[in-house]
């Protein structure tokens, strides 16, 4: 092996390692000791979170119209996604609304951004905030449509991450400029949303059975399969330089995003196979992260 190849394989593992770690902190600590991270969670959504979005968005180096074309290629892999799956549904005989989702929205969130940050370093995360948007309000509008037709999309424009997107967008359009001591101030609670989303995702797995393993073992297959197809298949009419187009294939290959499994469960939508889903695509990543890693450093 030469010392190339050493030296790749040494890069995807000081990637991997700290996630794997920090969710496996969360994993363990639960398992020893009961913990409820709802409010953990809820105060993330609602403040750490949104923190770290206004702080890249409105930072200088921030160039929305750079980031055009990998939005438009995130939107389609996450809607592609649910329609190149679908007519498998009924070969699994699993329900659409409970299948299509997880196969659908992806975890670019809790793995995502620290994901891009730890391959890429920091520069990375304008993008990764880019594509965990486009997920996300994806997820809050077309995702919620699926499981309820009543769902009012409009309700998402109350949400701490799109005010905070909107704010973000404002500045940085404008070029306002934020004060030196709230910039800190609001970088510092921005900084906590990453470790904070793993350690959650390791305490959220302990809760989770493998009831229905066999539909989450094709999960755990089809969701990064679907999200690599479509991206190389975009990237011909994309175009996308190449650094982005890197970006977004790692953002096809993510697992089903956890919020997925408290999504069903508020609606009822079959949790528990939703919970398999979700738990062995996350399981998975562990093997498929770090090959898709392999191919694209």
């Amino acid at each position: 092996m030469d010392s190339s190849t050493l030296a790749l394989l040494e890069r995807i593992f000081l990637t991997v390692f700290p996630l794997v770690a920090i969710v496996s902190v969360g994993y363990f600590y639960a398992r020893k000791r009961h913990t409820d991270m709802s409010t953990a969670n809820t105060i993330n959504i609602d403040v750490f979170v949104p923190a770290l979005i206004f702080s890249v968005l409105s930072a200088k180096s921030f160039d929305l119209p750079q980031f055009q074309m990998l939005a438009v290629g995130a939107a389609i892999i996450v809607l592609g996604s649910g329609l190149l799956l679908f007519p498998l549904c009924k070969l699994l005989k699993v329900s659409p609304k409970t299948f299509l989702p997880p196969m659908m929205f992806n975890n670019s969130g809790n793995l995502g951004l620290p994901l891009a940050v730890l391959a890429f370093g920091e520069q990375a995360l304008p993008a990764a905030v880019v594509l965990f948007l486009v997920e996300n309000l994806l997820h809050f509008t077309v995702g919620l449509y699926i499981l309820d037709h009543k769902t009012n999309p409009i309700n998402v424009l109350k949400m701490p991450m799109i005010l905070a997107t909107i704010a973000g967008l404002v500045w940085s359009t404008f070029d306002l400029h934020v004060p030196t001591a709230a910039a800190t101030f609001i970088d510092m609670l921005g900084q906590i949303s990453i470790p904070l989303m793993l350690f959650a995702l390791g305490v959220r797995m302990t809760s989770v059975d493998l009831s229905h393993w066999k539909i989450g073992l094709w999960g755990a297959i089809l969701c990064p399969l679907s999200g690599l197809v479509i991206a190389l298949a975009l990237q011909p009419l994309l175009q996308l330089e190449p650094i982005q187009f890197t970006y977004l294939v790692l953002f096809g290959a993510l697992p089903p995003a956890v919020l997925n499994y408290m999504v069903s469960e508020r609606y009822q939508q079959e949790p528990h196979q939703v919970a398999s889903i979700v738990l062995l695509g996350n399981i998975a990543s562990l093997i498929i992260i770090p090959v898709t890693l392999f191919f694209v450093l």
